[in-house]
């Protein structure tokens, strides 16, 4: 059986959210109606707002249920950046960067931080600003510091959005501080098709998505009520608790390959390792260990299939290294011998690799 290396793609999805979507399929009513059928969905639907609710310390109203992540983000670029300047973090995932085209982009340093040096700057130019940072990167994993920026944002009248999608279950992540967290339903152990966008009491989210007035208003369009209830099921579930078993395999991982590690000296999901083998296509990497059984990636899942050099890397100063990267990240439910059997693959194709270089430069 292959091993399955690419959490940050999506996750597996956990019994608990595959039972809330089974169940949720029995259900004829749409949340909307009035009648019995009607009320069974709505509670269903009401209850997964409450588990993400919880979850990530807001008030059930303020959770607003969106197609997932990249929707979600959408929507908080439009709604909050109205009349303000964007913006927004190098090193963001393409779906943020697409929706707020124009926006300044704010340096990170070479562990793949924020420079909040930089951010001071950048709001102190006014006018007012809303910024857009990634609570967690997908490619390295690196966390940025989100409770110092979120501090400078209020010093100078700014908005927060916090694109939260790869740390959620990962790692502890709550709104905190910000105006809007984004979260998507599959990168939690959920299914595909569901996201949610969170939000401070108070914030004016007019609909991008007109309708019959679902999500009081504030998203149009029939709820995806299997999808919702297995995110809400995925965020009950997930456990951040047990982030040391698979921080022990990355670490395995990373020590055992004796490749350069991008963003290692900073705080970092626990899962997430981005090796860097320099001279060495990203794309020939992946798909060696592919033919090998082992499933990674390169980049974000998010290009089309395309692999290309990673504009994440790149930020942080890799030069033509960053075409040279792939990305390691255990899933939720990662065998305990994931470390060794990734090793394995790895070795022997390094080794096939460099006799190559050799074979090629005589």
């Amino acid at each position: 059986m292959p091993l399955y290396l690419d959490a940050n793609a999506t996750e597996p999805l956990r019994p608990e959210a595959r039972a809330a979507v089974i169940r949720a399929l029995d259900l004829v009513g749409n949340p909307s109606s009035v009648h019995g059928a009607g009320r069974a969905a709505r509670r269903v639907l009401e209850a997964a707002r409450d588990q993400v609710a919880s979850r990530f310390g807001v008030a059930p109203g303020e959770v607003v249920f969106t197609s997932g992540g990249t929707e979600a983000n959408a929507i908080a670029i439009a709604a909050l950046g109205r009349g303000r300047r964007l913006l927004v973090g190098a090193t963001e995932h393409p779906a943020v960067l697409a929706a707020a085209p124009g926006a300044t982009l704010l340096p990170v340093r070479e562990d793949g931080t924020l420079d909040l040096a930089a951010l001071a700057a950048a709001l102190a130019e006014g006018p007012l600003a809303l910024v857009c940072l990634m609570a967690a990167n997908n490619e390295t994993g690196v966390l940025h510091p989100l409770a110092e920026a979120a501090a400078l944002c209020r010093a100078h009248g700014a908005l927060l959005h916090v694109d939260g999608v790869q740390a959620a279950g990962r790692v502890p992540l709550a709104l905190g501080d910000a105006d809007s967290l984004a979260i998507s339903g599959h990168k939690l152990g959920g299914p595909k098709g569901a996201g949610a966008l969170l939000l401070r009491p108070g914030i004016d989210l007019p609909a991008l998505i007109g309708g019959g007035g679902q999500e009081r208003g504030r998203r149009g369009g029939t709820e995806a009520l299997p999808a919702i209830a297995g995110l809400g099921a995925a965020a009950e579930a997930a456990d951040p608790a047990a982030a040391a078993r698979l921080a022990s395999l990355r670490d395995a991982i990373e020590a055992g390959a004796g490749a350069m590690v991008a963003g290692a000296a900073a705080p970092r999901l626990p899962n997430t390792a981005s090796l860097v083998l320099p001279g060495v296509a990203a794309e020939t990497q992946v798909i060696a260990l592919d033919l090998a059984g082992v499933q990674v990636s390169a980049g974000s899942a998010c290009s089309s299939g395309k692999v290309k050099a990673s504009h994440v890397l790149a930020a942080m100063g890799l030069g033509e290294a960053a075409g040279s990267a792939i990305r390691v990240s255990l899933p939720w439910d990662a065998p305990a011998d994931a470390a060794e059997r990734f090793l394995a693959a790895w070795s022997a194709m390094r080794a096939r690799l460099s006799r190559k270089a050799v074979a090629g430069a005589t």
